[in-house]
């Protein structure tokens, strides 16, 4: 099964935000709708990048490799 990474942005809060999941589109929109509490403060978020990986492993390991160096960091340097 094919994950993604991806990566949020809300203006109102000047944060990014970065997760995976198996199906970004429905993930996307729970973390617009309110459904997840961490995000549900930063309504609107936009969707700046995303990179499919092969497995959910792949996407926990490249999840915690852009965390520890900094979303905003990591995005400049690809």
């Amino acid at each position: 099964m094919e994950y993604e990474v991806y990566i949020l942005f809300s203006e109102k809060l000047g944060r990014y935000y970065c997760g995976q999941t198996d199906n970004l589109t429905k993930r996307f929109a729970t973390h617009n709708s309110g459904g997840k509490k961490y995000t549900s403060k930063g309504i609107p978020w936009k969707l700046i990048k995303s990179f499919p990986v092969e497995s959910r492993s792949k996407a926990i390991e490249l999840e915690r490799k852009i965390k520890k160096r900094g979303i905003e960091r990591y995005l400049d340097e690809n």
